[in-house]
């Protein structure tokens, strides 16, 4: 459905019209305008069903706004075709917002119109949109399922557990520091599961799953609020299933359920 390769030359087709993270809606329900002729101001994308399609920036009346779904409400209520297209514009905007000044020189930059590229004319520097790696995991020990509550949650709802990577460390490691740090566990062996583009602001989360040593507990109290092993058949408020900690709990149970066939 989208592509990512952006049309040079293109003045019309679909938009998607931001504000601070807010997406306006558009034709049927979807967070699409149009088709018809862009802005000087809009930034193309790519194409959306072969139609190119570009980001406009709504900031002249916020308050309109203010009623407009955020990210997280558009993905948890369009189909999954429409993934790529809102987290390649959420995290486009949030780069473009954040980099339309040099940060070697504080000269203002320069947008290149055949790559998502920010240069300034006054000390060469060019800056591309951020990508920070981040683990995601689901931490097990046997049917038994390790899930955390971040004190940003809504009421009720546990998720599997992840952090940034940092510098030099390989998401393997990554994996073992974060679970150790957050709950106390040590884990054994850790198997790559899949990625996922995490538009909030500019993340790519690689999911793992990990085996626990042992069922002892002892949470940081700083990033997690609370921590507890769920079994299938009594689990907490799950997080939404667009993203890739629902995918990970879900490939679990779906493993558990068919071992006990």
């Amino acid at each position: 459905m989208f592509q990512r390769i952006l049309p040079k030359g293109a003045t019309s087709g679909w938009t998607l019209h931001l504000h601070r993270g807010r997406i306006a809606p558009g034709v049927d329900g979807t967070p699409l305008q149009g088709p018809g002729p862009w802005s000087s101001e809009a930034l193309p994308l790519g194409y959306w069903r072969d139609e190119p399609v570009a980001l406009v920036f709504d900031d002249d009346n916020p308050q309109a706004a203010e009623d407009w779904p955020d990210g997280r409400a558009w993905l948890a209520n369009m189909p999954h075709a429409y993934f790529p297209l809102l987290s390649t514009a959420l995290q486009v905007a949030s780069w473009w917002q954040n980099h339309r000044f040099c940060g070697r020189c504080g000269s203002r930059a320069r947008h290149v119109a055949w790559e998502f590229a920010m240069h300034c004319d006054a000390c060469g520097h060019r800056n591309y949109p951020r990508i920070s790696p981040c683990i995601i995991t689901l931490v097990t020990h046997g049917d038994a399922m390790l899930l955390g509550r971040s004190p940003r949650f809504p009421v009720g709802r546990y998720s599997t557990l992840a952090g940034f990577i940092e510098p030099g460390e390989s998401a393997e490691e990554a994996v073992r520091r974060e679970v150790f740090e957050e709950v106390g566990v040590s884990v054994g062996r850790t198997s790559y599961f899949r990625s996922q583009a995490w538009p909030f602001p500019h993340s790519l989360m690689l999911g793992y799953f990990a085996e626990a040593a042992s069922r002892d507990i002892r949470i940081d109290d700083r990033e997690i609020a609370d921590a507890a092993w769920f079994l299938p058949e009594n689990l907490p408020e799950l997080p939404p299933t667009f993203s890739i900690s629902r995918q990970l709990i879900d490939t679990h149970l779906k493993s558990v359920s068919a071992r006990g066939q």
